[in-house]
């Protein structure tokens, strides 16, 4: 048989083979709004893991040792979402090292897609109308659009919260709507290129995240990412950042609105320092800071049974210092809710924040 005929047999297969493809794949792709199909959430990889969680990446601090901590824990994380940018109306601005080639090449190699952090910079009137405007709206998507395909991210995180608490009651009203218009266009735009759709949201629970519409977020998102953290937060009272209660309370109601999943709840790797009879905001630890200060303040650990969270006391200055924060114990007190509510998804603030026993933890050990 001469080189022509054989370069026609080949030609003949290779067209029938995508005749194949493409009708199999035709019915499925035409009008297709449902999310793509992720491999969280207890799918086992090819290797035989069982990856079930995600992780931020922060941009500040050290960035190296974020990175080598998602790398050594590759085999619980199917995600990770470097914090790296911050969308105002219709253009999207980089945050110091965000885009790193070499980070992102070095996840996908061990198996991790890379999804990364949008933030916004609007409060809540602002992006209510955007959001409502149409055209305003699809500028804004075309821009988040254009970041995912500027590097090979596997989707993006929208982690929105500016406009979750700032604005009166009728604005966040005017938030809920106008983002589920947003959160649909976008999803179905990214589930058109391959590329996964992630929403961060507050815990709805104790009349906080009313801005987040699980619902209808839950409908068009391949992930819905509940901040398991900030009960009490920076510029409030001191107390624990989450408590058992509290996780029981948004997990019945995520639940209820949210296919199981599709959700994951992010535990934190961090603390606030807060100052007694002070109203300045408390001061950001992660967990390392934190166990370095108690032990340098010469303090005991304490841990709190009704919340589930550690913290101690120390004074400075003439002032008491009140710290709370998380670690592997109190992530262990919490994780048997998460199976109670039959929730596998787990995600964590932030790499190179944590107890590194709080890995353990969070395979249930």
């Amino acid at each position: 048989m001469d080189h022509a005929s054989v370069s026609r047999i080949r030609t003949g297969l290779t067209l029938l083979l995508a005749a194949v493809t493409l009708a199999a794949a035709t019915p499925a792709a035409v009008g297709a709004t449902s999310p793509v199909p992720s491999p969280a959430h207890g799918a086992a990889d090819p290797d035989g893991t069982r990856r079930t969680g995600s992780a931020w990446l922060p941009y500040w601090g050290d960035t190296e040792e974020a990175f080598q901590d998602a790398l050594q824990h590759a085999d619980q994380l199917h995600t990770v979402s470097p914090f790296w940018y911050e969308a105002s109306a219709a253009t999207v601005k980089s945050h110091p090292g965000a885009g790193s080639i070499r980070m992102i090449d070095g996840l996908h190699e061990a198996g991790i897609k890379v999804v990364p952090t949008v933030t916004e910079t609007l409060a809540a009137d602002e992006m209510a109308d955007l959001m409502h405007d149409p055209e305003r709206r699809t500028a804004h998507v075309d821009a988040l659009m254009e970041l995912v395909q500027s590097r090979a991210y596997d989707g993006l995180d929208l982690d929105y919260e500016r406009m979750a608490v700032t604005g009166d009651s009728a604005a966040r009203d005017r938030v809920r709507t106008g983002y589920n218009a947003l959160a649909k266009d976008l999803c179905a735009r990214l589930h058109a290129r391959g590329k996964q759709c992630v929403i961060t949201v507050m815990a709805r629970a104790r009349g906080n995240g009313k801005a987040f519409d699980y619902e209808e977020l839950g409908k068009v998102a391949d992930r819905i990412r509940i901040m398991g953290y900030d009960l009490h937060w920076a510029g409030g009272e001191a107390g624990p950042l989450s408590a058992t209660d509290w996780y029981e309370d948004f997990l019945r109601y995520a639940t209820d609105t949210i296919p199981r999943n599709r959700i994951e709840v992010s535990f934190p790797g961090y603390g606030w320092d807060w100052t007694t009879g002070v109203k300045a905001r408390a001061h950001h630890l992660t967990w390392k800071e934190a166990d370095a200060l108690r032990r340098q303040e010469g303090v005991g650990y304490h841990f709190d049974d009704a919340s589930g969270t550690p913290y101690f006391t120390y004074q400075k200055g003439g002032r008491t210092h009140e710290v709370w924060y998380q670690d592997a114990r109190g992530v262990r007190a919490h994780m048997p809710l998460l199976e109670k509510y039959g929730v596998q998804g787990t995600g964590l603030w932030a790499l190179g924040f944590e107890d590194p026993d709080t890995w353990a933890a969070l395979r249930g050990e």
